[in-house]
């Protein structure tokens, strides 16, 4: 039973580094949460994190494009690995749906 648990443990592991490199993105530098619309919750989020997150969301975008329109990748050795990978936004951009949630039924009811 443990032998199984730790095969699918390490099939798992496996195919999320297989997915997370197939999706491309990783090769022009960018992250997981580069990649979000920004929608009205997102652009709360962002005012939420402090500057020097927000800069280097920036640059990693502005690489990303110019790489892009180079037709061009990052070196293999610079490009994002899933271990790298932080959610920087997610979390804040719950929290802005919750709390956004929270106040349109607040206002539904009163």
């Amino acid at each position: 039973m443990a032998v199984s648990f730790v095969q699918k443990r390490f099939m798992a592991s496996a195919f999320q580094k297989w997915a997370y490199n197939l999706s491309g993105f990783n090769k022009y530098g960018l992250w997981r949460d580069d990649l979000l619309d920004e929608t009205d919750d997102v652009k709360e989020a962002l005012k939420r994190v402090p500057q020097d997150i927000k800069d280097e969301r920036n640059f990693r975008l502005l690489r990303a494009t110019q790489l892009s329109l180079t037709h061009s990748y990052l070196p293999k050795e610079q490009w994002t690995k899933l271990e790298d990978d932080k959610l920087y936004l997610t979390p804040l951009v719950k929290q802005v749906a919750s709390e956004r949630e929270e106040q349109e039924n607040w206002n539904k009811n009163f």
